[in-house]
C-alpha cells in the first residue's frame, strides 16, 4: 500500500504529454486505483478492522516516504501535494472500507465497484483541490481526466479481484 501511495504521489506531478492530454491527465491516475484493490481484498478476506489497519499502515508509510523523499519544503506545491495526498488517501480509503463492508453481501462485484467509484471520486477531488487550487495548474480538468482513468482502472481491477476471490477466504459477517 505504501509503495502504491508513494509512486502515485510522485507520478501525479507528471502530466501525460501525448495526444493533448497534458491538461487533463497525469501518470498517477494509473497507479493509485491499485490501493482500492488492496483495501477491498483485505476487507473481503479479513474484515473491515484489518482493512482499516492496512489503510493506516499504508498512510504512515506513504506519507512519511513522501515527506522524506519527494517533498521539497521550499516548494509550496510539493508540500500541498503531500498534505493533499495524505488527506485524500485517508478519507477516501476509510470511506471505501465502510462502503465495501456495507455492501459485502451483495453480488461479488457490487461492493468493490461501488466503494472504489465513490472512494476514487472523493480522493480525486480532495487531492487535486488541496494540492493545486489557486496555483495556476488546471486542477479541475486534471481531476476530471484523473477520475475517468481511475473509474476505468477500477473496472479493470474487477478482473484480478474476481480471480483472487477464489484464493482468499471471505470473512463471515
Amino acid at each position: 500500500m505504501g509503495v502504491v501511495v508513494l509512486s502515485s504521489n510522485y507520478l501525479v506531478q507528471f502530466p501525460i504529454k501525448y495526444y493533448g492530454l497534458e491538461k487533463i491527465l497525469t501518470y498517477g491516475a494509473f497507479s493509485y486505483p491499485i490501493a482500492f484493490l488492496i483495501t477491498d481484498l483485505a476487507n473481503r478476506s479479513y474484515g473491515k478492522l484489518i482493512a482499516r489497519k492496512i489503510v493506516y499502515i499504508g498512510f504512515a508509510i506513504g506519507i512519511s516516504s513522501t515527506l522524506l523523499f519527494s517533498t521539497n519544503f521550499a516548494d509550496l506545491i510539493s508540500v500541498r501535494i503531500a498534505i493533499g495526498s495524505g488527506t485524500a488517501f485517508l478519507v477516501a480509503q476509510l470511506l471505501d472500507v465502510q462502503i465495501f463492508d456495507q455492501l459485502r453481501k451483495k453480488k461479488w462485484f457490487i461492493a468493490p465497484l461501488t466503494s472504489s467509484f465513490i472512494g476514487s471520486t472523493v480522493d480525486t477531488f480532495l487531492f487535486f483541490s488541496i494540492s493545486f487550487y489557486a496555483t495556476g495548474i488546471p486542477w479541475f480538468t486534471l481531476s476530471l481526466g484523473d477520475l475517468a482513468v481511475k473509474i476505468f482502472v477500477a473496472l479493470v481491477m474487477l478482473i484480478p479481484f474476481r480471480l483472487l476471490l477464489g484464493t482468499i477466504k471471505a470473512v463471515k459477517v
